[in-house]
């Protein structure tokens, strides 16, 4: 009989025990939060009118046909000076010694670099052309993600 006692109250007190513990509610991580398109435009110090053109035709077409995905972070701007010390190691990473256009385009944590520095220059000038092909780019990725 005491066997009995002692092993009921070993159960009530296990019982108790884990009754007291919190379970944790993590919501589910939806991968698709870290889905995004980073437009990076790499610079030297010294820029001439092509190299400025370049970013401001960027500027324009991520402002103009862009604005929600910008604002919510789906898609994101910026320069980098590829001769400031600081900027070294990602200037390495891109490979890129000058003025450079690339998207990195995340999706599933997976990252892919599409050089568009080419393009960039050859359509500098003509910033209704620049942001049209650009924004046809941008759809394609954001069609994917």
């Amino acid at each position: 009989m005491k066997h009995i006692k002692i092993l009921s109250q070993i159960v009530a007190i296990l019982l108790l025990i884990s009754c007291d513990k919190k379970t944790q509610n993590n919501p589910p991580v939806d991968i698709r939060l870290s889905n995004k398109i980073e437009v990076i435009d790499f610079h030297s110090t010294r820029r001439c009118m092509t190299c400025n053109a370049i970013e401001s035709s960027t500027i324009y077409t991520l402002n103009n046909y862009f604005p929600e995905e910008m604002k919510s972070g789906t898609i994101s701007f910026r320069t980098i000076n590829v001769d400031e010390e600081e900027n070294y190691k990602i200037a390495e990473k891109y490979e890129a010694s000058g003025t450079s256009l690339f998207l990195n385009v995340v999706i599933d944590g997976k990252e892919t670099q599409t050089n568009l520095t080419d393009f960039a220059f050859f359509y500098a000038k003509d910033q209704e052309v620049f942001s049209e092909k650009l924004m046809e780019m941008l759809k394609e990725y954001l069609s994917n993600m």
